[in-house]
């Protein structure tokens, strides 16, 4: 992969000169970098400095106290735009869910606390430098995700971070360094001890990023994190339909993770797939939908009557006829003849509605 070389925006380039002025060093980092390296552009840029909460407030006007408990400060740009802005910071103490912070001097310790060394890379605006002491730039370019530090012990600290390490692995096409894959396995069954809220965060991250999410999927599968997690998926995987499954969530559109979250649960039985909902503590509207999508019957066939599609149409409703026409097209995109079909009656029944 080669790599580009960041351009910090205008606002970014005046918070930090505005901080180091005052005598505070401050460094773009975060994904904004990781992403900039690889040339994608990204509209959030967070910055590390060393200036407290108090001390930010003091220096800027316009701010928004976003965490000062954690040391985040949002900073107005002139034309509205908010940047969060965190004291340098490392861990105290952690327990698998949450870690203690403190305050630190320097952004290397900063550094020191992040998941893996592709989101362990600083970038200073004015000087047009790179802080990175773990070799992120290289593992980039080499296209391999690696933890900060030992990775058993990084995935302890914070048991997310192995279903992180899925999703960026996946999303930029990256090989699990062998360590961080053997620790990962090694500590999936920890993975239950995470809130429901984080895990299904994490799974709804991985269905609306653009790169195809089945290179993460198989990542859950292959460690054993889908066993821990969604048994009713890893039932799939003992017959055939993990597989095309997978190519059917991978067809439908980016930016709609519950409708590919309906695709991936399309095989699952419905009582399994009302389970997976639940355990997601998805809202009620999105669990009922959700699962609707995903227990749909197929679209009427050229050989169904105008009233048996328009009462196919009263069973699932107008509103969605398209999503369940979109995933049952998914399903079957790699047979012409089958997809046309699709087509054809999903256009039937739109005018029939």
């Amino acid at each position: 992969m080669t790599l580009a070389r960041p351009v910090a925006p205008s606002a970014v380039r005046w918070i930090t000169r505005t901080l180091e002025e005052a005598g505070f060093e401050t460094w773009a980092v975060g994904g904004a970098i990781r992403d900039a390296l690889i040339g994608t552009p990204s509209g959030d840029w967070d910055l590390a400095t060393l200036a407290t909460p108090k001390e930010m407030r003091r220096i800027f006007r316009r701010t928004v106290p976003i965490g000062v408990e954690h040391g985040t400060i949002g900073v107005l740009a002139k034309d509205g735009t908010m940047y969060e802005v965190t004291t340098f910071r490392k861990d105290v103490e952690t327990d698998g869910r949450h870690a203690v912070v403190s305050f630190a001097q320097t952004i290397e310790e900063d550094l020191a606390r992040r998941d893996f060394t592709i989101n362990a890379i600083a970038w200073h605006a004015l000087r047009e430098t790179f802080c990175d002491p773990y070799g992120g730039a290289g593992d980039l370019e080499g296209r391999v995700l690696r933890t900060v530090g030992v990775a058993s012990e990084r995935f302890r600290e914070d048991y997310l971070r192995i279903l992180r390490a899925f999703r960026f692995a996946g999303r930029f096409g990256l090989d699990v360094d062998p360590a961080t894959w053997e620790a990962a396995g090694a500590l999936v069954e920890h993975l239950t001890k995470l809130s429901p809220e984080r895990i299904r965060e994490e799974l709804l991250k991985v269905l609306a990023q653009d790169a195809h999410p089945r290179r993460a999927l198989d990542l859950y599968a292959d460690s054993g994190a889908l066993g821990v997690l969604y048994p009713e998926l890893e039932a799939l995987r003992r017959g055939d339909a993990w597989a095309s499954t997978l190519e059917r969530v991978d067809r439908l559109p980016p930016g709609h993770p519950l409708l590919r979250l309906a695709g991936l649960l399309t095989d699952v039985s419905g009582d399994g797939a009302a389970a997976v909902l639940v355990r997601l503590r998805l809202s009620n509207a999105q669990t009922d939908a959700t699962g609707h999508l995903a227990g749909a019957e197929p679209l009427p066939d050229e050989d169904a009557t105008d009233a048996d599609v328009r009462r196919w149409l009263r069973r699932h409703g107008p509103t969605r006829l398209t999503p369940i026409a979109r995933i049952q097209l998914a399903g079957v995109r790699g047979d012409p003849v089958r997809a046309a079909a699709v087509v054809d009656s999903w256009r039937r029944a739109r005018a029939i509605r």
